[in-house]
């Protein structure tokens, strides 16, 4: 298999997984202590989940504290469900957000921030934003790899008394997480982590309430027994990405440029500006992009994202940058990153580019 999915996930590290291996608690070891004990195993079980910490904080703003979570999506549901509490005035974000935060948005009614046919908000001084009240701007979007105006937004949000959360799942350990959120969002199996674990990034002197009751672990924001081993990986994911930010940026530079050349007959989706170029969503007029799935098996590619793909609907991200439904259906998603070498990706793509000439061609 070809893998060109790496906005659904991407391999683990074998760094990760080396520092996950201690807490797993196999036979003879003490790897498997609760972290909230305070026995000797216990304690060294807790240092382990504070070294992490420190790593995976390492790659956010200064001036906040990380919370583990089971994943983004946790973190998301926390930081608006219990967002809204302490700011009641209302929220937005923009049309092309996660499920896990445009659900909750479009429940309760909120307003969305349109974007443009380059996957791009508006600028902030344009937005309506609520008084008092949440505003949602994810960093880089998970199915075109539009970068937005996170800094610009928060700053008009402040303006009105508003708090701005982030997710920036796409975007952390890739690129600098810009300042001014006061909640962001961070996953560790997008960046060769384990899957399960996840963070809310809280802003000093925001008094978030937590989202689940117990035994008041992290702090007591984040009730529930920590995973050493999660922890541990998601930690060392984030010292690798750190120390490979510059390495991994310019080898997904040199895929994206072979990339382009490859798909000279498609189209791409979203700014080619403003955009992550680990990720390539395109479209090619005439293709119907779920058969091309089945005819290019031997290619792992998507065609939106992961969390949507089972509902039968076209991306909404797609429909919201004005795409007909035609255009949509002729839709896919290529993700690409540190362990995707240029010949697989030479070969897969290939193989996409001759499964949509045949299916053209039997077509016409």
């Amino acid at each position: 298999m070809y893998y060109l999915d790496y906005q659904a996930t991407t391999p683990l590290a074998p760094e990760a997984l080396g520092a996950m291996l201690p807490w797993l608690g196999g036979p003879g070891s003490e790897g498997y202590a609760n972290p909230a004990s305070q026995y000797r195993a216990g304690r060294a079980a807790s240092v382990a989940v504070e070294l992490a910490r420190e790593q995976v904080a390492a790659l956010l703003p200064a001036g906040g504290q990380v919370h583990f979570t089971s994943g983004a999506t946790e973190a998301l549901n926390w930081a608006l469900i219990r967002g809204a509490e302490i700011a009641p005035g209302g929220a937005t974000g923009s049309a092309i957000e996660h499920h896990g935060a445009l659900q909750w948005l479009e429940e309760t009614g909120a307003d969305l921030i349109p974007v443009g046919a380059d996957g791009l908000v508006p600028p902030a001084a344009e937005a309506v934003l609520p008084e008092g009240g949440i505003v949602a701007l994810m960093l880089v979007n998970n199915e075109v790899g539009t970068i937005q105006p996170v800094a610009d937004y928060a700053e008009a949000a402040h303006a009105k008394g508003s708090l701005l959360l982030c997710d920036t799942v796409q975007g952390y350990g890739r690129l600098a997480i810009p300042d001014g959120p006061d909640l962001i969002a961070i996953s560790a199996h997008k960046i060769h982590g384990p899957k399960g674990i996840g963070a809310l990034w809280v802003r000093d002197g925001v008094r978030l309430p937590p989202l689940l009751l117990g035994g008041g672990q992290e702090h007591g924001m984040r009730s529930g027994t920590v995973s050493p081993a999660l922890v541990a990986g998601f930690g060392a994911a984030a010292r690798l990405a750190a120390e490979r930010r510059e390495a991994d940026a310019a080898h997904v530079a040199r895929l994206w440029d072979i990339a382009v050349e490859l798909l000279a007959d498609w189209t791409i989706n979203g700014s080619t500006l403003r955009r992550y170029r680990g990720n390539l969503n395109v479209r090619r007029e005439g293709v119907n992009a779920v058969r091309l799935m089945s005819d290019a098996r031997d290619v792992a590619f998507s065609l939106g994202s992961a969390c949507g793909s089972g509902s039968g609907k076209t991306s909404h991200v797609l429909r919201a940058m004005g795409l007909t439904e035609r255009e949509t259906h002729a839709s896919i998603r290529l993700g690409f990153g540190r362990y995707t070498t240029e010949e697989e990706l030479r070969i897969a793509l290939g193989l996409i580019n001759e499964a949509a000439t045949s299916q053209l061609r039997f077509a016409a």
